[in-house]
């Protein structure tokens, strides 16, 4: 399994955003507004990235010899869940970038200033998420192996995984 590549989640960001905005807008033009982004999603997901991280950590233990045993299940659902993590905080991201962006225009009215203001946290909660996904990717990621070692040193490209 390859890692996830940061321009296709930085894609998928601007991909909602851009969708999320447009959709927003037409919401506004029929009178439709969205409540303010509450805090206990931001919360949520800080949570989840922590027990990403958590999780991965485990994985990154027992790779680094501190760890004695793990088993390889959980190491394939420890790097499901953090590619699903990184993809999850690219989308939220771009869901709440959305947000900010239909308001930036009316900054000077408090409540849209505030709303502003809550979705752009829960903006950098999300890419929180994301940047926690790829790191526990990286954690996930195996050594090479001797194999692999002697064929890049004889100028071989290594066998894919």
């Amino acid at each position: 399994m390859r890692r996830t590549p940061i321009g296709s989640l930085i894609a998928v960001l601007v991909a909602v955003a851009l969708v999320g905005w447009l959709v927003l807008r037409a919401l506004e033009a029929r009178s439709v507004y969205l409540p303010q982004v509450p805090w206990l999603v931001d919360l949520a997901i800080l949570a989840l990235a922590g027990a990403v991280f958590w999780s991965g950590w485990a994985v990154r233990s027992y790779q680094k010899g501190k760890r004695p045993s793990l088993d390889g299940l959980r190491a394939a659902r420890t790097l499901v869940l953090a590619k699903a993590a990184a993809l999850t905080g690219a989308l939220l991201g771009g869901w709440y970038l959305a947000q900010v962006l239909v308001v930036l225009g009316d900054l000077t009215i408090e409540p849209r200033r505030d709303r502003a203001i809550a979705a752009g946290i829960a903006v950098l909660c999300s890419v929180v998420l994301a940047v926690v996904g790829l790191i526990v990717e990286k954690f996930c990621e195996l050594p090479p192996s001797d194999k692999d070692r002697t064929s890049s040193d004889e100028g071989e490209s290594p066998a894919p995984a």
